[in-house]
């Protein structure tokens, strides 16, 4: 009798499986497959796009700080020109875009908008340069990143339709709240006969951190396949254009003759490009407000290097900052560590020769 057969011990039976049994004859169901357990399971989208902002548009652009300032107390060379040899990297991108055969400047429907991006990513990063000349690069880093992330906040709130959680939001008031104890004392006690000067540099870091959020923001709003190779081109070559007058205009351009400084402006230019390019692919996987609290870490990289390389004074403050600041990205990341299994070809076809399987077998009881 049918009620008498038991499955075969190979197999790997359901519930399901328990209530029908197959005719007499017929072929055992095939076994679901093995995976290792390593492989059973992949990281989120959101938690790919966290990791992709934290090491490689975090750390990476924490070290510009130091090369700013070393190209600069060696040779003298002003920002606009450090960020027109930035930009001159990001014209290579030329190579690849004509190879593919891609629009220069994206599809029409979202051509306004890409050039827009590259208008407000270059004022902001030639503000920020600025500011590292002018304040502590430690203390101009900390200010842009707690300007972007507050701002990118009010930005998410009015246009993002994904809401936060209240794990993220806890992680964004703290990474703010750790911006501002390392950066209040500093303001409070500004040293009056530079004061003006000092509360310049601190207004410019301000605003590059306001258009930082902007920008992000807006490349997320772009939904055609090549934006991130079309932004990145258009930084260069909106910044080339805007760079090379105003360099001659507002400031004393040099020609650096000793190799420091030329290794230094290589490292700006591709430390900065990695940073460019992995922070914006990073906000088409995660919230903005995310990415920006977690791109923190330049801050804490920054004040690494400032106290063991450029011998810049580190106080309480600032560890007390950092510290809140890393605890701040790891409660984000820790929220966002999600699993999803896989759905590879494999588990498909053996899905659906189960299916067939528990079909054929209703047809014939």
């Amino acid at each position: 009798m049918a009620l008498d057969r038991k499955p075969p011990p190979q197999a790997s039976w359901t519930m399901a499986d328990l209530l029908r049994f197959p005719p007499p004859g017929s072929a055992p169901l095939p076994p679901p497959p093995h995976r290792p357990a390593w492989n059973r399971y992949r990281p989120s989208e959101s938690m790919k796009g966290l990791l992709i902002a934290l090491f490689g548009g975090g750390v990476p652009a924490g070290f510009a700080a130091l090369f700013t300032r070393m190209a600069n107390e060696t040779s003298g060379i002003p920002s606009l020109q450090i960020l027109f040899f930035r930009c001159i990297v990001h014209l290579f991108f030329i190579g690849y875009i004509r190879y593919q055969k891609i629009p220069c400047c994206g599809p029409p429907e979202s051509r306004r908008r890409t050039v827009y991006h590259a208008f407000v990513n270059i004022i902001s990063i030639g503000f920020a340069y600025t500011s590292f000349m002018v304040v502590p690069s430690g203390n101009a880093t900390t200010v842009r990143k707690g300007s972007s992330t507050i701002c990118s906040i009010l930005l998410a709130l009015y246009m993002e339709k994904n809401r936060l959680t209240g794990y993220d939001w806890f992680g964004l008031v703290g990474s703010t709240l750790g911006v501002v104890i390392m950066v209040v004392p500093d303001i409070l006690n500004l040293d009056k006969s530079t004061q003006l000067y000092d509360a310049l540099g601190y207004l410019l870091a301000c605003m590059g951190g306001v258009l930082l959020a902007l920008g992000l923001v807006i490349f997320r709003s772009l939904d055609y396949p090549s934006k991130l190779v079309t932004v990145a081109f258009l930084f260069g070559l909106v910044g080339s254009l805007a760079c090379l007058p105003a360099m001659f205009l507002l400031q004393d351009p040099i020609l650096p003759m000793d190799l420091l400084t030329w290794t230094c402006v290589g490292a700006i230019s591709v430390l900065a490009l990695v940073s460019f390019l992995c922070a914006s692919y990073a906000v088409t996987k995660a919230h903005p407000a995310l990415v920006c609290a977690v791109l923190h870490s330049e801050v804490v990289v920054t004040l690494a290097v400032q106290y063991y390389v450029l011998q810049e004074a580190v106080t309480p403050f600032d560890i007390t900052g950092a510290g809140v600041i890393l605890g701040s990205i790891a409660i984000i990341t820790a929220q966002n560590i999600s699993c999803d299994a896989p759905d590879d070809d494999d588990g498909e076809e053996a899905g659906e020769q189960r299916k067939q399987g528990l079909s054929a077998e209703s047809a014939a009881s």
